[in-house]
């Protein structure tokens, strides 16, 4: 279970945190509107699920000449990343429907493009999400040994130049995950705040299953049924992983580690300084709040402080929430950040990953962090 030493003050946050509760309650109550998916998010589901279905459909046909098939290798790899952000995550916090039943059934489309539903859950849902860049806890933070995403992380030679490869290195996210990440975490004893952390027989079971799956699809059909060299299917096999690895791996660190940021740290106690709400909003930016085409593709993700405050909502109601939390953070003098565009939020990160890789180790946070989970 997870250690409850670190804990979230309640100082000077009571009045931010019934306002904004109670703005969003009344939005919801007024509006006449179910905090799960609506019409437009089933339909963004089916345009997802079936474009990706078709793509590779049409890949298994054999009917295109060699850039029309990488083209479609490229598009399979959008639509990978869409389903993790549209349709996965979503019913992997429980936002996409009312019934578990549904939620449990769809984010298994995580497990069927290569990743693990259930140990996303873990350290994203529960890790993640309750300690948001706090280093030494949030295992968003510890990626690859490539990238300092921290100011109380090791640094290296090699970080002074993270912010040249870090696109690369981003490209690599879905390869390390169908075939590296989420064997290691299942293996892993200790998970962020979690300790001798053991998984069920069904666990392991579902890990197996859906990992073969996933490489008859992605390997085997392929390779079986289309008259292609190990080397036209390998260029194939990397276009589709590096574009939804590089859309994938940009698009979530445009939250937490962009100019503005905290990153907050527990005392010898385990106290935080902020409420857990409050919390959030000190480590976690939105950007590009007006682009409707991209919110509408990654699943609202560009509302990050949104998703943060309210997971179990469905993502097709953050830009609605996004005016009610910024009215109330304003109202009570709290941070709220924003990016105006992809590009300046992409330019934050740039900008971060070069200082990070440039300065020296702040002051001790792993061993302040191990005191606190003693």
């Amino acid at each position: 279970m997870t250690n409850p030493t670190i804990r979230f003050a309640n100082k000077n946050a009571a009045l931010f945190v019934d306002d904004v509760k109670a703005r969003v309650a009344a939005y919801f109550e007024q509006e006449g509107r179910s905090r799960s998916a609506n019409g437009q998010m089933k339909l963004k589901t089916v345009i997802l699920l079936g474009g990706s279905v078709g793509a590779y459909a049409a890949i298994l046909s054999g009917a295109f000449g060699p850039w029309g098939m990488l083209a479609l290798a490229v598009l399979l790899g959008v639509g990978m990343a869409g389903i993790g952000f549209s349709v996965a995550h979503d019913a992997l916090h429980g936002a996409y429907s009312g019934d578990a039943r549904v939620n449990r059934w769809l984010g298994y489309t995580f497990d069927l493009v290569g990743a693990n539903g259930y140990m996303w859950r873990i350290t994203h849902n529960v890790i993640h999400h309750t300690y948001t860049n706090i280093p030494g806890v949030d295992e968003d933070l510890t990626v690859s040994p490539l990238l300092r995403l921290s100011p109380g992380a090791e640094r290296t030679a090699l970080h002074r130049w993270q912010h040249v490869y870090c696109w690369f290195a981003y490209s690599l996210s879905t390869l390390n995950w169908v075939f590296v990440k989420d064997y290691q975490q299942f293996l892993k004893r200790d998970i962020g705040p979690y300790k001798d952390k053991r998984h069920s027989a069904r666990e392991w079971a579902v890990l197996v299953v859906a990992k073969l799956f996933a490489y008859v699809w992605m390997i085997v059909l392929p390779l079986v049924l289309l008259p292609i060299t190990w080397w036209q299917f390998a260029l194939g096999f990397l276009a589709m992983h590096l574009t939804a690895g590089i859309i994938l791996g940009v698009i979530f660190q445009l939250a937490h580690v962009v100019e503005g940021i905290a990153y907050p740290e527990p005392d010898a106690s385990g106290q935080m300084e902020h409420a857990w709400l409050v919390h959030e909003l000190y480590t976690t930016s939105n950007f590009a709040p007006g682009n409707t085409l991209l919110s509408w593709y990654i699943g609202g993700l560009n509302y990050q402080i949104e998703h943060h405050l309210f997971p179990q909502v469905c993502s097709v109601h953050y830009p609605a929430l996004s005016r009610l939390v910024r009215a109330a953070a304003e109202a009570h003098g709290i941070p709220y950040h924003s990016q105006p565009t992809l590009l300046s939020a992409m330019g934050s990160h740039f900008t971060m990953l070069k200082r990070l890789g440039r300065a020296p180790v702040a002051a001790p946070v792993v061993p302040v962090i191990e005191r606190a989970l003693s």
